[in-house]
């Protein structure tokens, strides 16, 4: 599952992360690895560019739909718990909704990885992991893809 931050980084060549999103980007096509995007990140993503930027030769739309809502809000009432007690304090920022409704659809198609520029994120899953099972994992496109790959080069 492709995250807004990862698209933004992709897309416009201006961005410190671009070569690497391009990098991850090529790799996961040359492996034939099945890329999905959410609705909602394309919503979010045309807060800074347009849909016609977008690659949709080469990615799957995913809809949110009834049977993500029900996985969604259980995300959210775990974080906003976690929250609560103390156990999760987003930098800066409200637990995002729609990071929540993005995580349940990654969860519900079988998406093995979340690919993002947005490091705070790996939080959110860590908790929802273990509270929640959530098996999605955090791919961090600050790192090189060596580091996604296992490899030396």
């Amino acid at each position: 599952m492709l995250d807004t931050s990862f698209l933004i980084r992709l897309l416009k060549e201006d961005e410190p992360l671009h070569a690497f999103a391009k990098e991850y980007f090529q790799y996961f096509l040359e492996s034939e690895y099945v890329l999905y995007v959410s609705t909602i990140a394309l919503a979010e993503y045309c807060v800074y560019g347009n849909l016609d930027e977008l690659p949709f030769e080469c990615i799957r739309i995913t809809p949110f739909n009834l049977d993500h809502s029900e996985i969604a809000g259980g995300y959210a009432r775990t974080l906003f718990h976690a929250k609560g007690n103390g156990l999760y304090a987003p930098d800066q920022r409200l637990i995002i909704p729609n990071d929540t409704k993005i995580f349940a659809q990654a969860s519900s198609i079988g998406a093995l990885y979340f690919v993002t520029s947005d490091t705070q994120s790996s939080k959110a899953m860590d908790i929802l992991a273990k509270e929640n099972g959530f098996s999605v994992t955090h791919v961090d496109i600050h790192n090189p893809l060596s580091s996604f790959t296992g490899t030396l080069f």
